[in-house]
């Protein structure tokens, strides 16, 4: 590794890959490094092995983040259709699944040797299982003390992720960066989590464990309609990994068990019609069987349809299309997908990802305060974020 490069990158993820292609591209000289043994290792593991790499809706109203418009810049100057020209450019075979999901037909290794593949043309060298032991403001660049030599550089990238998922090697490293050169970071926290309960709403709940539905799940005024599941824990599935990006502690969310259905009109329906039926009968029609028993036992006496009067159908109708609970945490990191929070992006320039108090420091990726939801949206950010550091650095 040579001691003086134009372009120094540290991470290398998905954002940090992408940076160092277009970088390289420019006929800079670029290096980046990461502890990790490999390259890409959250891409491996996304998606079930396949990689959720982007999303076909993605568009700024997908993301969170303490400044809402940072984000339109990147996302329109490098967007989804880009990046997918890109994997067909490659020959990756890819399917698109729900809401606009797109993944490999096959391994997500597919994914990362392409930006292996890409870096290697644009000339970049890569350095992996090394540690970064400081870094220093050098005159008009910057100096990284690395674990056996010092490099210079006119521009470091830190793109080093978030918190989540340590198991992978994720640490709160950027975010000590940038600390370290008097940025502001908003409060980080655990996204696109499962959601856990209290022994007491557990114990309640235990009978459900291992049960899904699809349901639209509330907090405030974002709705998700996506698959559910009762866990040991408390609720996991899609639904509840988006909603846990708005929800905080002591927060109620909403839950409609069986959308786009009336089931105050199907309970009373049925009693019309046979009126010795149980209520628990007849919602384990429309809902699973254990679930509907849970929902009766708790709502209802238990009597035949007859021997209810609308009143009580109505709670029952309310229990399922209003189920009101309070997690008490979520699973944190260790489950988490993406940190939530991160570098302020008033710090940032919104088209070049440059610490504006910093000449030649950018941050870009999930280090930054910019979250996408479930599916694909975290991605978009990383190529995004990338491709436009990589178009200044």
């Amino acid at each position: 590794m040579r001691n003086n490069v134009d372009v120094l990158i540290i991470g290398a993820g998905a954002a940090g890959m992408m940076c160092a292609i277009e970088a390289g591209r420019r006929g800079r000289s670029v290096f980046i490094i990461d502890h990790a043994s490999a390259p890409g290792e959250k891409i491996r593991i996304s998606g079930g092995g396949r990689c959720n790499f982007t999303n076909l809706h993605a568009a700024p109203a997908n993301y969170l983040g303490s400044n809402p418009h940072f984000c339109i810049s990147a996302l329109r100057r490098y967007t989804q259709r880009d990046f997918i020209a890109l994997v067909d450019r490659h020959g990756i075979a890819w399917h698109e699944k729900t809401l606009g999901q797109l993944f490999c037909d096959g391994s997500a290794r597919q994914i990362i040797n392409m930006l292996v593949d890409e870096m290697r043309g644009a000339g970049v060298e890569m350095r992996l299982g090394i540690a970064v032991r400081a870094i220093h403001q050098d005159g008009e660049g910057y100096r990284v003390e690395l674990e056996s030599q010092s490099v210079r550089c006119r521009s470091l990238v830190i793109a080093c992720g978030g918190k989540s998922i340590p198991k992978m090697g994720a640490t709160g490293f950027g975010y000590e960066i940038a600390g370290q050169f008097g940025l502001k970071v908003t409060e980080t926290r655990p996204a696109l989590v499962p959601l856990t309960f209290n022994d007491q709403t557990l114990a309640a709940l235990k009978p459900l464990s291992g049960i899904g539905v699809d349901a639209t799940v509330t907090h405030g005024s974002t709705t998700f309609s996506e698959a559910m599941l009762f866990t040991h824990r408390g609720l996991s599935g899609p639904a509840i990994l988006q909603i846990s990006s708005y929800w905080r502690e002591g927060d109620v969310v909403s839950v409609d068990l069986l959308p786009g259905r009336d089931v105050f009109t199907i309970l009373k329906t049925a009693r019309g019609r046979n009126g010795k039926q149980a209520v628990q009968t007849v919602l384990g029609d429309h809902l699973p069987k254990r679930l509907a028993q849970h929902i009766a036992e708790t709502s209802v006496p238990d009597k035949a349809l007859a021997d209810l009067p609308d009143k009580q159908l109505m709670l029952v109708a309310s229990a399922v299309h209003r189920w009101q609970v309070k997690p008490a945490g979520s699973e944190g990191y260790r489950t988490a997908e993406v940190t939530l929070g991160g570098v302020n992006t008033d710090q940032l320039d919104q088209k070049t990802m440059e610490v504006r108090s910093r000449k030649g420091l950018y941050f870009i990726g999930e280090v930054v305060d910019v979250t996408g939801w479930l599916g694909g949206y975290n991605f978009q950010w990383a190529w995004s974020s990338g491709w436009a550091a990589g178009q200044a650095a």
